[in-house]
């Protein structure tokens, strides 16, 4: 007998080869994940959050001496702004309230810490209380290229070194 196209496309071919065994570590992580409860990764967020506001808050990256060398390993390296550069200090503004120099230091953060906020909220209340509270909000492949892209230029442009590029350098 024959088989037809359709069953021979549908077929999954067998391994050459056994699958391997996992490892005691890899046991171990997967009995551990099993065993998390569901809090637990919103609290570890939550705890990384509260570490990086304690950094900031001690820090203060504004008052950093502007001979200084940078911190950002591509800006110590080829003297340009990092997509990232300013982030740290615009966090910094927008804990104190001052969300015109927070935007003046990295506009694009800026504009994405609430969608990020709300995203967290409703992920960790999901997970928390097991039901949904907040209703999800979910970016679309097409949504996240068009932020990633104009994020790109963004870096572009902020180091061009003529005006009216010059008011993005930080």
């Amino acid at each position: 007998m024959s088989q037809t196209s359709e069953q021979a496309a549908v077929a999954q071919p067998v391994p050459p080869y056994p699958l391997p065994r996992p490892s005691r570590f890899s046991r171990f992580v997967l009995k551990t994940a099993e065993r998390t409860p569901g809090w637990a990764a919103p609290a570890a967020i939550a705890t990384c959050f509260a570490g990086a506001v304690g950094y900031v808050l001690v820090a203060d990256p504004t008052t950093s001496d502007p001979y200084s060398p940078p911190t950002c390993l591509l800006k110590l390296t080829t003297g340009f702004d990092c997509p990232g550069c300013g982030g740290t200090r615009a966090f910094w503004y927008l804990l104190h309230g001052n969300l015109p120099q927070a935007a003046r230091n990295h506009a694009l953060f800026v504009f994405a810490v609430p969608f990020l906020l709300y995203m967290y909220v409703a992920w960790a209340a999901r997970l928390v209380l097991k039901r949904d509270v907040l209703p999800a909000f979910r970016l679309s492949p097409m949504t996240l290229s068009m932020f990633l892209a104009v994020w790109f230029v963004f870096s572009v442009l902020r180091n061009l070194p003529w005006a009216p590029f010059t008011w993005l350098y930080v």
